[in-house]
């Protein structure tokens, strides 16, 4: 395994095992299970999965020890806020059954951030936490983050993959010492991702799967991946990414695929906004 230095001085792995959607428990916690017996040591889940009851079962099943596993979690919009957020740090922390996270992060850059972002710190000095970070967050909003509060965000959780590439933003996060980490890595098979012209000729030529290639693409960059499979040769394929590298040549071929656009939200979008917020104050 290949790690990642943050900005705190914490190793994170530069790939782990993601569980969004797996929504059926049994069938999630024997796919962090397959991907710890694999050899994934970070795993990335949230409260919003409803999945962290299940990847604590995994850990306890796993018989790792805890300062051998890296594992992450987020906070919902509806908990932002200082009190909402200690009170559901506290609720993952329990689901998942554990003395401490290795990183928090705030799920989507809506509503009192500052205030759950307080309440991280005094997590974070109190040790319940080894880094704390962000998902989602456009430049400004990382920046507004980082100014005005004490400690500076450690990973910046966004949509990347080779039809939205978010180079400059990329570029961005590096600037400022935060860790890009790449979601929907694999862009969930849109626009034709697993037969791309462009990625299935590199899959033949390095004698490897579409997705090793992408995976390996994001970490030459230098961005976290955290690839999602319920299949565990799938999960297993997933992992062998060390053994070979691609071409400065065929980088640049990949960057050509960019497209610039979301495949999925928008999350400066006013309209979004009004149905996050309006979602959350009618429940």
């Amino acid at each position: 395994m290949k790690f990642t230095t943050l900005n705190n001085g914490v190793q994170m792995p530069l790939l782990g095992f993601g569980v969004y959607q797996m929504r059926d428990l049994k069938q999630c916690q024997e796919a962090v299970l397959g991907a710890f017996e694999t050899g994934y040591r970070m795993v990335d889940t949230a409260a919003a999965y409803e999945n962290e009851v299940a990847v604590g079962a995994a850990i306890r099943e796993s018989g790792l020890a805890r300062n051998d596993m890296f594992i992450t979690t987020k906070l919902w919009v509806q908990d932002a806020g200082y009190d909402k957020a200690r009170s559901a740090f506290m609720r993952s922390l329990e689901r998942l059954n554990l003395d401490y996270l290795d990183l928090y992060l705030i799920h989507q850059p809506y509503s009192d951030v500052h205030g759950a972002w307080r309440a991280m710190e005094e997590l974070y000095d109190e040790g319940l936490i080894k880094s704390i970070g962000v998902s989602n967050f456009a430049p400004d909003r990382l920046t507004d983050l980082a100014t005005f509060n004490r400690i500076k965000p450690a990973v910046n959780q966004v949509e990347m993959h080779p039809f939205f590439q978010q180079a400059q933003n990329v570029e961005f996060m590096q600037g400022m010492n935060v860790q890009p980490q790449s979601w929907a890595s694999f862009a969930e098979g849109k626009n034709g991702f697993f037969s791309n012209p462009v990625l299935a000729s590199l899959a033949r030529t390095y004698n490897r799967s579409v997705a090793q290639v992408v995976l390996r693409w994001l970490i030459q960059r230098n961005v976290v991946v955290i690839p999602k499979s319920v299949n565990l040769p799938r999960i297993q394929e997933n992992f062998s990414i060390f053994d070979f590298s691609l071409s400065d040549a065929d980088m640049v071929e990949i960057s050509r695929l960019d497209t610039g656009k979301t495949l999925f939200t928008e999350h400066s979008d006013p309209e979004r906004i009004r149905t996050v917020g309006t979602k959350i104050f009618i429940t």
